[in-house]
């Protein structure tokens, strides 16, 4: 069983960067394989799908943190990051990792991020 391990979030006032990292928990499991997720979800709603990178190190993102998250995977350390700057306090929510494959799905823990003064 491979888990996903989350790092990174926290309390940072508006206008503050965090990034958070999704580490793979066994070394035959390569994140550089996969499609990875981020996800998020706020009390009260639904997860919301916040940024994806896919073969060939194709990026998405969601439209309300464009520009300002940037999603990116570290091959060596079987990791994968997204770097969340200008936050504002609608980005507060737990934050998921997510990584897929052929008969694979799998999530990290979760992490909490606020964004408040």
């Amino acid at each position: 069983q491979v888990q996903l391990v989350q790092s990174g979030g926290g309390l940072v006032q508006p206008g503050g960067s965090l990034r958070l990292s999704c580490a793979a928990s066994r070394r035959t499991f390569s994140i550089n394989n996969m499609d990875m997720y981020w996800y998020r979800q706020a009390p009260g709603k639904e997860r919301e799908l916040v940024a994806t990178i896919i073969s060939g190190d194709k990026t998405n993102y969601a439209d309300s943190v464009k520009g300002r998250f940037t999603i990116s995977r570290d091959n060596a350390k079987n990791t994968v990051y997204l770097q969340m700057n200008s936050l504002k306090p609608e980005d507060t929510a737990v934050y998921y990792c997510n990584a897929r494959g052929t008969f694979i799905n799998y999530w990290g823990q979760g992490t909490q991020v606020t964004v408040s003064s």
